[in-house]
């Protein structure tokens, strides 16, 4: 009788406590590109990057243009003044132009990524930060990305609580 007793006792207190860990789970969600997108850091990063991306076509525009005048020179009539060697180092000088305008678009976007990669991460930083500030200040157990569940637990959004700790609205 004893053992019953006792059994009875383990599972009742096992079940108590099983029932106030799921009491102490709280589910939340956030979509950070929705925090990010309305962080007034992100619209400066992206004028920046706009103002980073003509800089870089303005350049590309500037060779292209350097490279049609070599290639217009090299084309008219007027070749008959150079030498046959002048000519020579031209035509290199050109296809050294043509390879550089090729290799420049590959580099522009290498430069650009990386010039966005800089303005971006302080703002992502910040935006996570903000999140488990939230997160730990209202009890939050678990906060998942938004756009990356297909099925999940009934939960809060966290983004009004966050952009208010951010001072958006």
């Amino acid at each position: 009788m004893k053992k019953i007793v006792t059994i009875v006792l383990v599972v009742a207190g096992l079940t108590v406590a099983s029932n106030q860990s799921h009491a102490q789970t709280k589910f939340g969600f956030i979509s950070l590109s929705e925090l990010i997108a309305s962080m007034p850091e992100a619209k400066k990063a992206d004028s920046n990057l706009q103002d980073y991306s003509a800089a870089l076509n303005q350049n590309f525009e500037e060779q292209k243009r350097e490279f049609n005048e070599q290639d217009s020179l090299l084309s008219s009539k007027d070749t008959v003044k150079y030498t046959k060697a002048q000519l020579t180092v031209k035509r290199q000088n050109l296809a050294e132009l043509y390879v550089k305008l090729q290799g420049y678009q590959q580099q522009a976007s290498q430069l650009y990524q990386q010039h966005q990669q800089e303005l971006v991460a302080p703002i992502q930083k910040k935006a996570l930060e903000a999140t488990q500030s939230v997160a730990k200040e209202n009890g939050y157990t678990y906060v998942f990305l938004k756009d990356a569940l297909l099925v999940s637990p009934p939960a809060e959004d966290l983004l009004p609580l966050v952009k208010k700790k951010l001072g958006i609205k």
